[in-house]
Parts: structure tokens; C-alpha cells; sequence
């Protein structure tokens, strides 16, 4: 078990992540307290593939009775929690939380990049605390294997490089968020 704690870059939002890994799953479960949009709590859970494909999302509001559940088959293709499926979101493997750094080790972990490469992906973006989600396309470069990332935004709206540790989880994301623990 692997444990990890970010601030937001104001230092007033906070979030911890539990890391837990067996043979065949990878489970991420992690409670962050959100500062923007007047402040909410979530909690939520990502469980992966032995390969860092995202099987399952399960988000929750705390205290708005409001959930998410998504289900991935690790091909890109995806079901609501009531089995319905989402062909709006085909082609995505992994998950992006923009309320988290820690969806891009989903991606940094699975592409598995070499210096100097590059992979662009889709991915499921679920905005918070709407819970609201929609295909967002993305880039990942290479600096440096697990050291250095830059994560793009497809529609130029966003860039930024991210530094990792040797798991893959983010130490600093300038601008939105900084490691703790």
C-alpha cells in the first residue's frame, strides 16, 4: 500500500490517496476537499488493470447525494452503473479527475514513455461537483522517464510539465497542485 497527499496550489484544498496493488488490480481510493466553487468534499475510486487501464470510477459529492459510476472494459468502451452504454465516451481508457493530480499517473504509468516520446489519448473527464463527463482528447511528452512530463490539453487551452516520483506520482503540477506526503 501506497499513500500520497497534495495541496492546491493556494494551499487551502487537500487530498490523500490510498494506493493498493495486487496481481490483477490496481485500486486507487482517495478523499480530496476541494477549495474552488464555494468548497465540497469528494470521494472517490479508481480501479485499474494489472496494465494501468481504468476498469472503474466511482465518484461521490460528500453530503450532496450525488455519484458517478463508470465502467471501462479496458478496450474503451464504457458503461454507466446501471450497465447502460456510453458510446459518447468511446476510445478512452483512461480517466481524468481535473480536481486530482493523480489521474495522470494513470496515463504516465500505462503509455509507459521513453525519453523524448509522445502519445496523444482520450480520455473520460468528469468535472466536479456537477459530476457532469465528456471525451476530452489529451498529449503526454516525455522529458524524462518518471521524472518529467508535459501534459496538453489537444485544444491548446492548457500545458503544463508535471514532475513525478518513481511511481509515477505527481510532485509538483505548477499552478494547481504540490506533493505533501
Amino acid at each position: 500500500m501506497h499513500g500520497a497527499r497534495w495541496e492546491d496550489w493556494s494551499g487551502r484544498g487537500l487530498q490523500h490517496v490510498v494506493l493498493s496493488a495486487r496481481a490483477d488490480v490496481i485500486v486507487a481510493e482517495a478523499v480530496c476537499i476541494v477549495a474552488d466553487d464555494g468548497g465540497y468534499a469528494v470521494r472517490y475510486r479508481i480501479d485499474c488493470d494489472s496494465e494501468w487501464r481504468c476498469r472503474a470510477l466511482d465518484v461521490e459529492i460528500i453530503g450532496a447525494a450525488r455519484t458517478l459510476r463508470l465502467r471501462g472494459n479496458a478496450s474503451g468502451r464504457w458503461t454507466d452503473g446501471d450497465g447502460t452504454r456510453l458510446p459518447a465516451l468511446d476510445g478512452a481508457i483512461d480517466v481524468d479527475l481535473p480536481i486530482t493530480p493523480f489521474t495522470n499517473t494513470l496515463a504516465i504509468r500505462r503509455l509507459a514513455l521513453t525519453a523524448g516520446a509522445s502519445a496523444e489519448l482520450a480520455v473520460v473527464y468528469v468535472r466536479t461537483p456537477a459530476l457532469s463527463v465528456e471525451l476530452d482528447r489529451q498529449r503526454y511528452i516525455c522529458l524524462e522517464p518518471l521524472r518529467r512530463y508535459r501534459y496538453e490539453a489537444m485544444d491548446g487551452s492548457f500545458t503544463a510539465e508535471l514532475e513525478v516520483d518513481a511511481a509515477g506520482l505527481v510532485l509538483t503540477y505548477p499552478g494547481l497542485f504540490r506533493r505533501r506526503g
